[in-house]
């Protein structure tokens, strides 16, 4: 047995868990592990996040402030954060995927999702003290695992430091519209695979939420964008329309054209992180499944860069990577 399994077993052992029976469950781009446990009719579920790659403290701080918000976080039922080792309340297994993949009533699934969102940037809402800023400098790492990452696999050389500066100028010409929203909660990964139908529970309350530990500040826009460009998965475009006047129509006082430039903006800084962040865990991490998405992300960004905000980056794209380059990176381990 190694430490760190003895670590687990102490841990269920402390906390009268020993004698359950342990289910793998399908993990995450992360370091994280999950297990479910199953003793009679009680069960939980074990989050292994070990540590110095994980941190499961800023999981239990926000867990605790949605659940206090009257929404379906996970209970904490245990917690060494020392150890990286959390017992969560098990909210069963209707993931948004699994139900939309079963023929479930999409419309009425993302409508009560787009409801979370407005129930969450609802003043008086708070945001909670101490979470980061999604600043230039967040913005600007996550950008440039484009450049740090699919770059280099699809062009087989490491990108040039002035071809990456320019990458940056670009964004950062972009930033100030984003900036200039209010601030709320931004979950950060707010997609159909970090969301659950909980139909025993009522109102927003139906939507069980997961894997919201790198929250930060941010525009509203944002959350909202991740719900609707999904990485995974085709949205029909009238059906996304229709959310977004949802959203828009639960505040009247939005700033509409702003809100939709700074929709456009994190749209394609996310797409842009997302294509770096597939060919890492590829490259890196030896996870190749990942890759199959970034045809469809490609197709998000370039959809986003027809804003005319995104004039600046657009220009870049097509000078250091024109669409003949907007591909799967070759990867080593991938099937061919």
């Amino acid at each position: 047995m190694s430490e760190r399994d003895q670590r687990i077993a102490a841990f269920l052992a402390a906390n009268r868990w020993d004698r359950a029976e342990r289910r793998p469950l399908s993990g995450d781009a992360s370091f994280r592990r999950y297990e479910r446990l199953v003793n009679g009719t009680r069960r939980a579920v074990l989050m292994d996040a070990p540590p110095p790659h994980e941190d499961v403290r800023p999981f239990v701080r926000l867990a605790r402030h949605l659940r206090d918000l009257g929404l379906s976080a996970p209970e904490i039922l245990a917690e060494d954060p020392d150890t990286g080792l959390l017992l969560l309340e098990d909210l069963g297994d209707d993931t948004y995927t699994r139900m939309l993949a079963g023929g479930g009533d999409e419309p009425a699934l993302y409508a009560l999702a787009v409801d979370v969102l407005v129930h969450l940037h609802r003043p008086p809402q708070a945001i909670p003290e101490g979470l980061a800023p999604y600043d230039d400098a967040t913005l600007l790492k996550e950008a440039c695992w484009l450049t740090d990452w699919y770059m280099p696999a699809v062009l087989d050389r490491p990108t040039p430091q002035a071809v990456r500066r320019g990458y940056i100028e670009a964004w950062l010409s972009t930033f100030p519209v984003v900036h200039a929203q209010p601030r709320t909660l931004v979950l950060r990964d707010y997609h159909v695979d970090n969301l659950m139908w909980l139909p025993a529970r009522q109102g927003v309350a139906a939507c069980g939420l997961l894997d919201f530990q790198d929250a930060v500040a941010g525009p509203a826009a944002y959350d909202l964008m991740s719900l609707l460009e999904d990485a995974r998965r085709d949205i029909d475009p009238d059906l996304a329309q229709a959310m977004r006047e949802r959203y828009g129509a639960a505040f009247p006082g939005l700033d509409a054209p702003g809100f939709d430039t700074a929709y456009a903006i994190l749209g394609a800084q996310r797409h842009a992180k997302v294509i770096g962040v597939f060919t890492r865990l590829c490259v890196r991490d030896g996870k190749p499944d990942y890759l199959v998405h970034i045809p469809r992300v490609w197709r998000l960004l370039e959809r986003a860069l027809e804003h005319r905000s995104l004039a600046p980056v657009a220009a870049w794209l097509d000078r250091h990577l024109p669409p003949e380059k907007r591909g799967i990176p070759p990867c080593p381990g991938r099937a061919r």
